[in-house]
């Protein structure tokens, strides 16, 4: 059974007057889990298209790249989509009850926002309500400060990101300690780790996005603290 048809599945128990928001609270094991983890990227993608007034081809296009959603499947991921955008309840209520459901994960909380960076990026801008939004949201999620500041490095910092910020470390840190650094957050982005938090097998895409530009940023921190005789 795909992750689409336990969506269908996850909406059609959806009682008479519930909001869409409701339904996160009724997936709570891990196969349920990887099931809330699609629908929450995509619900709060539709309430960020929402906040900044545009839903533009590329946003559409970035959920597609982050869940390879089948040609088959894509008539389910736009009703979601748009039961999103018109669900009167508000993205607050919506992470909060995200957040509950992954309150013993806080790495799948951190793989979410990272799906809706994705998201906030894929027309080549970054709007300033969109990064409000997404400001918001990472203060329900209980997203550091670092954490942050990472993410958007990653995303938003033009062409050049601080390669610091990427791995969330600073230049004052030993070369070492910063080397560990690199090597836990790419032992975390394994797709294998990542799927045993819930991340569903559809969402590997940003593994592999992350892990490029977490090597990129080691690479060169390396080149500037031992560069080449």
């Amino acid at each position: 059974m795909s992750v689409w048809t336990r969506i269908s599945n996850a909406l059609s128990a959806l009682a008479a007057g519930e909001s869409l928001s409701d339904v996160f609270a009724h997936l709570r094991t891990p196969p349920e889990r990887r099931v809330g983890f699609t629908i929450a990227v995509i619900a709060l993608g539709a309430k960020m298209a929402k906040a900044d007034g545009r839903v533009t081809r590329d946003e559409v296009t970035a959920f597609r790249e982050v869940f390879t959603i089948a040609p088959e499947d894509e008539t389910q991921a736009a009703k979601l989509f748009n039961l999103a955008r018109q669900d009167v309840a508000g993205f607050d209520d919506y992470a909060r009850k995200i957040a509950t459901m992954f309150e013993d994960n806080h790495s799948t909380l951190y793989d979410l926002m990272e799906g809706l960076f994705h998201i906030a990026v894929a027309d080549g801008s970054y709007h300033p309500l969109e990064d409000e939004f997404l400001l918001s949201v990472a203060a329900i999620f209980k997203i550091t400060e670092p954490e942050f500041r990472c993410l958007r490095a990653r995303f938003v910092d033009d062409a050049s990101p601080d390669p610091y910020a990427v791995l969330e470390a600073t230049p004052e840190m030993a070369l070492e300690d910063v080397r560990k650094r690199w090597r836990q957050l790419v032992k975390d982005t394994h797709p294998d780790v990542m799927a045993a938090r819930g991340v569903p097998h559809e969402a590997v895409k940003m593994a592999e996005k992350r892990l490029i530009r977490i090597n990129a940023a080691w690479a060169e921190i390396l080149a500037e603290r031992e560069p080449v005789a």
